[in-house]
């Protein structure tokens, strides 16, 4: 007669063997997915960082334009101090 312990065990490994691959495949569309949303972030990592340069850019030519207008204009112009 067989034991009801092992008629558990067997029908656990089964249940286990059939569950895997689904899992397995619910991982690997868990990992694309993950891959793909750092994709998307990476590209608007990039393309913020275009905007500050833009801005930053902005402001240097501003900075610029104001410092030649003081200067012509007679005012006080001090040079920027030279980076240490």
């Amino acid at each position: 007669m067989i034991k009801p312990v092992t008629v558990a065990v067997c029908l656990l490994t089964i249940a286990g063997a059939l569950i895997w691959p689904v899992r397995a495949q619910d991982a690997s569309a868990q990992l694309v997915a993950a891959v793909n949303a750092l994709k998307q972030q990476q590209a608007e990592i990039a393309d913020n960082q275009g905007k500050l340069d833009q801005k930053i850019a902005d402001v240097s030519e501003s900075v610029r334009v104001a410092r030649i207008f003081m200067s012509r204009a007679g005012g006080k112009h001090k040079p920027p101090p030279p980076p240490k």
